[in-house]
Parts: C-alpha cells; sequence; structure tokens
C-alpha cells in the first residue's frame, strides 16, 4: 500500500472522511496555540525600556523591522497558496504533471519565505535583537520561530508528496492528501497574515 493511500479513511456523520475531520481538530487546537503567542507578544508591545525597538522609541526613535523586505516575503508566501490551490486541482483532474509542477512550486515559495526569515533573523542579531535583548526580541523571536517551524515542517510534506507523485502518482481519488497538506499550508499562511499584520503593520 503506498503511503498516500493511508489517508483514506470512511466518512463521519459530517460527511467528510475521519482523516480530514481529526486534521481540523488539529488545526483548531494550533489556533489555540498561536493566539497564545500573539496574546503574549501583545501584551509585552511597547514596554521596553532599551533598544532595539520595533517601530520607534527612546532613546533614539529608531526601529529594526524592516517592513519592505518582510512585505516581499509575504507576497511569496501568499503566492504559494494559489500554487497550492492549484496543485490540489491538478491532482482531482488527474494531471499527474501538473500536480508534481504545483506542489513544488510551492515548497519553492516556503523555502524562498524561510530564506527571508533568516536574513533577517541575521540582520537582527548584527543589530543587536536578540532572544535575551529585551521583550520585544523574546517574544518576537518566539512567535515568529514557532511559525517558521510550522513553515518548515509544511516544507517537508510537501517536498515528500512532490516525491510521490514524482515515484508512482497521486490519483484523483487519493486527492485528500494533497487536500489535507493544502489546508496545513493554507492554515500556516492565515497565521503569518495576522502576524504580519499585528508585529510588523501596526505601530507601538
Amino acid at each position: 500500500m503506498s503511503s498516500h493511500a493511508a489517508v483514506q479513511a470512511p466518512e463521519t456523520s459530517l460527511g467528510e472522511p475521519h482523516f480530514k475531520v481529526g486534521f481540523w481538530t488539529f488545526l483548531g487546537s494550533e489556533c489555540f496555540f498561536f493566539g497564545t503567542l500573539i496574546g503574549t507578544y501583545l501584551s509585552y508591545r511597547g514596554r521596553d525600556a532599551a533598544a532595539p525597538f520595533p517601530h520607534h522609541g527612546p532613546p533614539d526613535g529608531a526601529g529594526i523591522l524592516n517592513i519592505p523586505v518582510t512585505s516581499v516575503s509575504t507576497f511569496v508566501l501568499l503566492t504559494s497558496s494559489l500554487a497550492m490551490v492549484l496543485a490540489l486541482a491538478a491532482c482531482q483532474r488527474g494531471d499527474r504533471r501538473k500536480t508534481g509542477l504545483w506542489i513544488g512550486i510551492t515548497a519553492l515559495f516556503g523555502l524562498i519565505f524561510l530564506g527571508f526569515q533568516a536574513y533577517e533573523f541575521t540582520e537582527f542579531y548584527h543589530n543587536g535583537l536578540t532572544l535575551e535583548s529585551n521583550l520585544f526580541g523574546s517574544s518576537f523571536f518566539v512567535l515568529t520561530g514557532f511559525h517558521g517551524a510550522h513553515v518548515s515542517i509544511g516544507v517537508l510534506w510537501l517536498l515528500s508528496l512532490f516525491v510521490i507523485n514524482l515515484r508512482e502518482g497521486i490519483p484523483a481519488e487519493r486527492a485528500l492528501s494533497v487536500e489535507v497538506a493544502g489546508l496545513y499550508w493554507h492554515f500556516v499562511d492565515i497565521v503569518w497574515i495576522i502576524i504580519f499584520t499585528v508585529v510588523y503593520l501596526i505601530p507601538d
């Protein structure tokens, strides 16, 4: 039995497969997890008396966040969601070549986003912002770091689907494996929209 066949399951009383309903439940718990991290960030927001600051503040009014760079990485991640939709549509049509193409593009865009995040973290470190620097540094790195870890998991998941499709194909009747991976990917995209808005766009 192939690895993607294992995700097939009888339908629940809701008319959806057990695996899909179970995964929605998992995503619900993830909402609580990220809600807690975002709430923690907001509770510490603006309480630092020492630089570096996210947007502005004493003593020199300088902000460390590079909004233009992060806006580009955000656009890349959001575009990857479109590629994921196209991957699922291709799989449901039984188009093996385009399924692999769009899954590969989605994973690539995820890697580009992670590259931007690594660049940002490196720049922050060189400018004096670390996990121990101040409240902003602690809450920022924990929040965005956990999100980055989730993106990394998503990329690995997509690459495994890419390899499966390359070796044996993912037929239309097994499209649930791609659909559930898409649910996860859209979830991390939505979480990033909230993080980007709260951390980067709303001033202190």
